[in-house]
């Protein structure tokens, strides 16, 4: 699944459910140090269709902090609540191939029916209730609260990730049927939206993007999104899955660890090329923190260097770059 022979096409992702922080920042580093290193293109997206959860607003300061590290990208960036109907094709293929279904149970079923207690962060797995329905059962139930969940095999797909290498696919009852919509109800039809992973999909698709660059935490998401790229005879690009940035509790970084948004550096003063010169040292290309210009990082960057481990970000790393939590 590799893409050496094809041109780097890559993008930037932000999602505005919150603002930008030190741990989307190194994401969104890598990614442009990728393509910029080999002369490839870049996207910027606006990953705006989880509605409940976008902060008004949000969007416009994503785009002013990755402007403030010093990344750009390529041609006009694409919103993806203008894309809706796009989706929705998607989601009529997979249905005519009947590799989705309607499905009635709320988080809290699907919770309460695990064999296991819900861990933090991780989703549950789901108990195939609703697993007997076809596509068109759809048709009674419209205008009540339910979601489309696709059928997934017994065994999803293996994958080789261009950092951590091979990653085998969840097998069994472990081999989840996951959710690529969710429908509104009477009380608000408009509430229907297309779950990530099958957005990500169309749009990585339609934007021909060969590399995708982004944490760890995602390693579960892209066996589904190989399904979806296989069923809807699509080509996927080839992934890399990176570290996060964690607090000192070991969990990822959150406002229990304080306020680590880029826009409250930018208030301290905090240059751009003290964080990149923070980032650069997280990564392994440097032995103490010290400023550097995006250009100065081009010359360093190297996934390979980068430690198999989170970096720990921590008040002293902070105080460094001139910024008091």
């Amino acid at each position: 699944m590799t893409q050496n022979s094809k041109p780097i096409i890559g993008r930037l992702a932000p999602s505005p459910t919150g603002a930008q922080h030190i741990g989307n920042a190194r994401t969104y580093l890598l990614a442009w140090l990728s393509v910029r290193s080999k002369n490839g293109t870049l996207f910027l997206r606006m990953e705006d269709i989880d509605s409940p959860r976008v902060k008004k607003g949000a969007d416009l300061q994503a785009i002013e902090d990755i402007r403030w590290l010093g990344l750009d990208w390529d041609h006009q960036f694409l919103v993806q609540s203008n894309r809706i109907s796009y989706y929705k094709t998607a989601l009529e293929s997979l249905a005519i191939k009947e590799l989705v279904y309607p499905c009635t149970c709320t988080r809290g079923d699907v919770i309460r029916a695990a064999s296991a207690p819900h861990e933090d962060g991780k989703e549950s797995v789901y108990p195939q209730t609703c697993a007997h329905r076809i596509a068109a059962d759809f048709k009674k139930l419209e205008g009540t609260n339910f979601c489309w969940r696709f059928r997934s095999p017994l065994k999803q797909p293996d994958f080789i990730d261009g950092y951590k290498g091979f990653i085998e696919g969840p097998q069994g009852f472990q081999s989840n049927d996951f959710v690529v919509w969710r429908m509104g109800d009477s009380i608000d039809p408009k509430n229907s939206m297309p779950a990530y992973q099958l957005a990500v999909v169309i749009d990585d698709a339609f934007q021909n993007i060969t590399q995708v660059v982004r944490g760890d935490d995602l390693v579960s998401s892209t066996p589904k999104q190989i399904l979806l790229y296989d069923s809807l005879n699509l080509t996927p690009p080839e992934f890399f899955h990176l570290p996060l940035v964690i607090g000192e509790d070991g969990k990822r970084l959150a406002k229990r660890h304080g306020d680590t948004r880029l826009a409250s550096l930018r208030e301290q003063g905090v240059k751009p090329e003290a964080l990149l010169g923070l980032l650069g040292y997280s990564c392994g290309w440097l032995k103490k923190i010290e400023p550097l210009t995006i250009k100065e990082l081009l010359y360093l960057f190297d996934f390979k260097k980068i430690p198999s481990q989170p970096f720990v970000l921590t008040n002293e790393h902070l105080k460094t770059i001139g910024y008091e939590v």
